[in-house]
């Protein structure tokens, strides 16, 4: 995993609450912080895809992290919000949108203040971890989208192309 963490760079992450939990991204990866609104289903999708919305003209397909990460689902209240991101695909960048349940603030991190994720076995899949980093008494788990949110294993690849 040594080899995962030391590809995290300082800069800014936006910190995001799931289930209790803070996680962050790169900032440089959000495009759009929007609150939750309807989508259009898509059929024969995964569950962790809610639908697709239209942002600025490009059909986006809204993942739903909660689903994504098997946690249990709960009602989408006012704080829930949409993190309009782009990653990076064999090259090419795609716009896609995370569902979570509501976003912190922007931390400022140093590469330094990176620590490995722990191995917790081959049972537990943390391959989407870059790293952790502890900020303000709370530990905050830094993921890397292009693995997490890569729309051929995500089986969206038709809706991002």
């Amino acid at each position: 995993m040594a080899s995962e963490a030391a590809v995290v760079e300082s800069g800014q992450y936006l910190s995001f609450m799931l289930s209790g939990e803070d996680y962050g991204i790169d900032i440089l990866k959000v495009q759009e912080i929007k609150g939750w609104e309807e989508v259009r289903p898509l059929p024969d999708t995964p569950e962790y895809v809610k639908g697709v919305l239209d942002f600025r003209g490009i059909i986006v397909p809204i993942i739903d992290l909660r689903s994504r990460f098997n946690l249990t689902s709960v009602e989408y209240t006012p704080t829930t919000v949409t993190i309009v991101v782009a990653i990076e695909l064999n090259g090419q960048s795609h716009v896609m949108g995370i569902v979570v349940d509501g976003v912190s603030d922007v931390l400022d991190v140093s590469e330094g203040d990176i620590r490995n994720a722990p191995n917790l076995g081959s049972q537990i899949n943390t391959r989407y971890i870059q790293g952790m980093v502890n900020f303000d008494e709370r530990m905050v788990i830094l993921l890397d989208l292009n693995k997490l949110l890569n729309p051929e294993e995500l089986g969206v690849l038709d809706i991002v192309s």
